[in-house]
């Protein structure tokens, strides 16, 4: 494997999988914070996220002296319209997240985690035109099978999960085509959101009645809103800080701690789950580690080759 040259933010190997399973931790766990947030529909509890994110992200890029960076995003106007876009995809995201773990179905939330890797595969392949061996087929081919599956036997599409994959899909794919660091473009992505947000929420604030805020309710209801802001960075934050220490293919199984997580904390609520809805997640499981596999396969070999993996 190629040399990288020294880099003074780089973290040790264990340090970093520390880091980054703190990260999937959060993540994985979240959908409990959540829930204590039922007093407040999703789109207030966006509105708020992107508010408090926001002040979070600025000291973050204060102290990784990243603050002259951020403020030249400015001179590159097809930069700022991408953010605009993925501002748009990553709200969305956000509130379908929070109306499903508030609506009780946290199962198809992880779902929807749990395809979306091999949904980010299709996309590379179709779209981009990346490599697309026969074990990505089947992997792909078995969580299509899980989609049938869910549809045919479960008797439901799993709309839900589907769109939360593809909204995450579509921002990862969209920001990749534009050359900004993760937390520069988180923050001025919240940015965005903010600005309206506030104007939004001020209003209801001022209108009262059935439609009203709740940040004033009472401080559990103001501190709990608030905290979105650490609970929407903080995991970003330590994947960041993990991923610069791991190699692609750790990453890649890492990466499923977080949905495993969401599917135990729904069944610990009690969420309805058959031996048919069950043969959906096997199939997408199975997909995944046919999934895994090759992305090992495929580094063990680029270390055989002498070549960083790609």
């Amino acid at each position: 494997m190629a040399t990288l040259p020294p880099q003074p933010d780089r973290l040790d190997p264990k340090r970093a999988g520390a880091a980054a399973l703190s990260g999937y931790f959060i993540w994985g766990l979240s959908p409990i914070f959540y829930k204590y947030l039922a007093f407040a529909s999703p789109s207030e509890i966006v509105l708020w996220r992107a508010i408090w994110s926001a002040p979070v992200l600025l000291m973050l890029l204060y102290l990784g002296r990243r603050l002259t960076p951020a403020l030249a995003v400015f001179q590159d106007r097809k930069t700022l319209l991408v953010m605009l876009a993925t501002s748009l995809l990553i709200a969305a995201n956000w509130w379908l997240f929070i109306f499903a773990v508030n609506s009780g179905r946290v199962l198809e939330v992880s779902l929807g985690y749990f395809i979306n890797p091999l949904m980010v595969v299709a996309v590379g392949v179709f779209i981009a035109h990346e490599r697309f061996g026969p074990l990505r087929a089947v992997a792909v081919g078995l969580a299509v099978l899980g989609v049938i599956n869910q549809v045919i036997i479960v008797g439901e599409l799993p709309w839900l999960a589907l769109v939360l994959a593809g909204s995450f899909t579509a921002y990862g794919y969209v920001r990749k085509t534009i050359q900004v660091d993760a937390r520069i473009g988180l923050f001025w992505e919240t940015v965005i959101i903010a600005l309206p947000s506030m104007v939004v929420l001020s209003v209801l604030e001022v209108q009262g009645g059935p439609n009203a805020g709740h940040f004033l309710d009472g401080p559990f209801e103001t501190i709990m809103l608030m905290m979105t802001g650490p609970m929407t960075v903080a995991p970003l934050l330590l994947f960041l800080l993990g991923a610069r220490g791991l190699t692609f293919a750790t990453i890649g199984v890492l990466q499923f701690i977080a949905p495993t997580l969401q599917f135990i904390v729904g069944l610990a609520y009690g969420e309805p789950f058959s031996l048919s809805y069950l043969a959906t997640f096997i199939f997408i499981w199975s997909g995944l580690a046919v999934f895994v596999f090759d992305l090992l396969h495929f580094e063990r070999k680029q270390k055989r080759a002498g070549k960083a993996p790609a």
